[in-house]
């Protein structure tokens, strides 16, 4: 009995060791890769802007291709090294105290483009009495953008996205309830864990129409959790979906 005790130490140290390693190697290449990329873009953005030298409409239009594709991969590789620092527990949130209606707006005006050239009617919906929250402005922004870029990703030419706030009673007391929702594809109820889970697909064949690392959600759920929120799903198939997340109020 101690003689396989101690294989089973040995062998649960082993795992560890090669999560640790498996971790670590996400965090390096995607940090050598973020340089490079950045390079890519950064000389793209020389040449589109006509400080080399006048280029063709064509020209043009190919230039904002390989600007458009660096700025995808550098998400990506952005997703990936976020996924790394919280399976090293390095992820950690400073508090400020921010209306989450302002990020809102922010967000819907970055993304107000896109809406419009899929045909998407984007609506916000934020009480201008709600209450302030205290969290990190910055990862609550990942948050909301991460939700929002999946909905209009997701959601047909002639569909709605909406992202509502309100403050509510939770479990543990007053916290506030974000809500982003979609007209779109929708999600059968028996993928709703698959999708928080890492490198999950609903759809992980090579020619899925969406792509991505399959990272999103579940950093989403992390950054969540950090907060000491919770974040859960409600959709089907064919009948969009509405992703919700929370973050607590300070006690009185």
């Amino acid at each position: 009995m101690a003689a396989q005790l101690e294989e089973a130490r040995e062998r649960i140290a082993e795992l560890e060791a090669l999560g640790s390693a498996k971790t670590q190697f996400l965090a390096n290449i995607s940090h050598d890769l973020r340089t490079p990329l950045t390079a890519v873009i950064t000389h793209a953005e020389i040449l589109r802007d006509g400080i080399l030298g006048p280029l063709s409409a064509r020209q043009l239009e190919s230039i904002g291709g390989i600007i458009n594709g660096g700025r995808q991969l550098l998400d990506q590789v952005g997703e990936i090294l976020t996924y790394a620092r919280g399976a090293a527990n390095r992820l950690t949130v400073t508090p400020t105290r921010f209306h989450i209606g302002d990020v809102v707006s922010q967000l819907n005006a970055l993304n107000e483009s896109l809406a419009s050239k899929k045909g998407i009617d984007l609506v916000t919906v934020v009480p201008p009495d709600l209450a302030p929250v205290t969290a990190d402005r910055e990862k609550v922004a990942h948050i909301v953008g991460n939700l929002l870029g999946n909905a209009i990703d997701f959601t047909a030419r002639g569909g709605h996205v909406w992202v509502h706030a309100i403050r509510a009673e939770g479990p543990s007391g007053a916290e506030c309830v974000v809500e982003v929702g979609d007209t779109g594809i929708g999600i059968d109820p028996e993928h709703h864990d698959l999708v928080f889970r890492e490198f999950a697909q609903v759809d992980s064949t090579a020619s899925r129409e969406h792509h991505g690392t399959g990272l999103g959600l579940t950093i989403a759920r992390k950054l969540v959790e950090l907060h000491g929120g919770r974040i859960w799903l409600e959709s089907e198939l064919g009948a969009g979906s509405r992703f919700f997340f929370t973050i607590p109020y300070p006690a009185d």
